[in-house]
């Protein structure tokens, strides 16, 4: 019981201190992190554009279109932001 109780303990330690480094990082240097998380989200996003369209597209097409399409809505954003609130460009 101790051993899991000692292995819960380490594991948020551990947990926190990986946390505090994605933190520091992030404001050092976004842009990786950023990748990162735009590649982990494909991961959800293609397998789902692979099932909607069957067996008419190869699995890496279902990627880039899963990509093609998060660019896209990154761009819409954007566009939003600077029409909206143009004296901040």
């Amino acid at each position: 019981m101790k051993e899991i109780q000692n292995f819960r303990q380490n594991l948020l330690g551990n947990a926190s201190e990986i946390i505090e480094r994605i933190q520091e990082q992030w404001k050092t240097n976004p842009l990786p992190i950023q990748l990162f998380l735009l590649l982990c989200l494909n991961l959800v996003i293609a397998p789902a554009v692979d099932a909607a369209t069957g067996v008419d597209i190869t699995r890496k097409a279902a990627y880039a279109l899963g990509i093609l399409g998060m660019v896209i809505a990154g761009l819409c954003v954007y566009l939003v932001v600077v029409i909206f609130q143009p004296e901040r460009f």
